[in-house]
């Protein structure tokens, strides 16, 4: 059997481990946040661009009334509140620029989809809050906003 030693994987930059973390986790909810919009569109990845001004797809709100039933918050609320989160947030982790409070409102986010929408998905959320979780423990690492801030007091 072959055995790798523990100091292989401790050669790993943590700040390449953070970037990964932050560049997935701000995917999910960036790529999630895009299919609720309409007027604007960015996917780097896909090379795809449309300039405009957003506003809520109507299947949005559809969703919201009738799919995701969230307590105590009204249907219209509660799509532009998680619609705005889930671009504000992802472009702060990104830039790693108050990360632990991005990480902690997509940690939110995650919880409630999970208790009241989806909570079949547990696999998927637990990957999420996993991530959400390790950055809000070690933070952004060093290629970050945060990192260069901290460095300036």
């Amino acid at each position: 059997m072959l055995q790798i030693s523990e100091s292989v994987f401790k050669k790993i930059p943590e700040s390449m481990i953070l970037c990964i973390a932050r560049f997935a986790i701000a995917a999910v909810f960036w790529k999630s946040g895009q299919t609720k919009i309409e007027g604007f569109s960015l996917d780097i990845i896909a090379m795809e661009v449309q300039l405009g001004w957003p506003h809520l797809k109507e299947t949005t709100l559809f969703l919201f009334e009738h799919e995701y039933n969230l307590p105590l918050i009204p249907p219209m609320i509660a799509a532009i509140m998680a619609t705005v989160a889930e671009h504000v947030l992802p472009i702060l982790i990104l830039m790693g620029f108050f990360t632990r409070f991005a990480a902690f409102g997509l940690a939110s986010m995650t919880l409630v989809i999970q208790l009241f929408v989806y909570p079949d998905a547990y696999p998927t959320h637990a990957t999420w809050l996993a991530i959400a979780l390790l950055l809000m423990y070690r933070g952004a690492g060093v290629v970050s906003l945060d990192h260069v801030l901290s460095k300036t007091k």
